[in-house]
């Protein structure tokens, strides 16, 4: 089925079909944007001095994230060496910018609206290119990983809030004591060019850690349903160069395609009882 088609409507209709839901009691826990392209040198000392100057309004803190590297040295016995990718963050620490060599990577705990983030990306590929040009885009993926927690006693429950088409299989059973416990799945729509990957599950916990990097609300432990999307573009024939004008739209597609699978994911029962919605203009 052509990615186009995927919700039942042309891909470019979504951006026609009037405001978008907004939910005051989302479960997203983390969004990340994380754009990929050809691999360029590592930044030096005066270029990531001139590019924290060029974020300092919106990422004035510079805090490394760490990267293990293992090497080996001359006695020829392998060692673990701590290496370090360029990070900004926000004073509130709910949002961040990475720079690898190979992608750009923007990530927030405070996800607002679509267009909010699309501007933190524009922001940071600017101050990238500004600095020292990266060059073919290799892809573009959104990444929404969503704690859905509600009030459930078994994991039968989870019927109530989210999609039989995830949760009917809470229904299979051993004997007459015995019903499903847990299940998880992975689910991949589209093509190698366009798609969303799922990943979903009755899980125990955190998805993501309160305890890490980026602060985030702090919520009672305990069971949820993991949704976890990644919708994504991969350029076809060639590595497109990066500018906003071919990053743009294609964030828009993919935002939209996770928003629209999203919402068929979960029950309106979930909507009306645990959500709060306005709209987005």
């Amino acid at each position: 089925m052509p990615f186009e088609l995927l919700f039942g409507f042309p891909i470019d209709r979504l951006a026609f079909m009037g405001s978008q839901k907004i939910y005051s009691n989302a479960p997203l826990a983390l969004t990340v944007v994380e754009l990929r392209h050809t691999t360029a040198p590592p930044l030096t000392e005066a270029e990531l001095l001139t590019l924290k100057k060029q974020l300092s309004e919106v990422f004035p803190l510079a805090r490394p994230a760490a990267a293990g590297l293992n090497v080996t040295v001359d006695s020829g016995v392998p060692a673990a060496q701590q290496l370090f990718n360029p990070r900004f963050m926000t004073r509130d620490n709910t949002a961040a910018v990475t720079y690898r060599q190979d992608a750009i990577v923007v990530e927030t705990t405070a996800y607002k609206r679509r267009s909010a983030l699309r501007e933190l990306l524009r922001q940071a590929v600017d101050a990238r290119q500004s600095v020292a040009k990266a060059d073919g885009i290799t892809r573009l993926g959104l990444r929404y990983i969503n704690e859905v927690r509600a009030d459930i006693e078994n994991s039968g429950d989870w019927t109530r809030w989210i999609s039989p088409a995830l949760t009917s299989v809470s229904g299979l059973h051993i004997n007459d004591d015995s019903l499903t416990q847990a299940w998880q799945g992975l689910v991949v729509f589209g093509d190698q060019q366009n798609g969303v990957v799922l990943r979903h599950g009755n899980l125990d916990g955190y998805a993501v850690a309160p305890d890490g990097d980026l602060r985030r609300v702090t919520v009672p432990p305990g069971p949820f349903y993991l949704l976890d999307l990644d919708s994504f573009w991969e350029p076809a024939d060639e590595n497109p160069t990066l500018d906003w004008s071919n990053i743009e739209p294609h964030y828009d597609a993919a935002a939209l395609s996770a928003y629209g699978l999203f919402e068929q994911l979960i029950t309106n029962e979930y909507r009306e009882e645990v959500l709060r919605e306005h709209h987005e203009h």
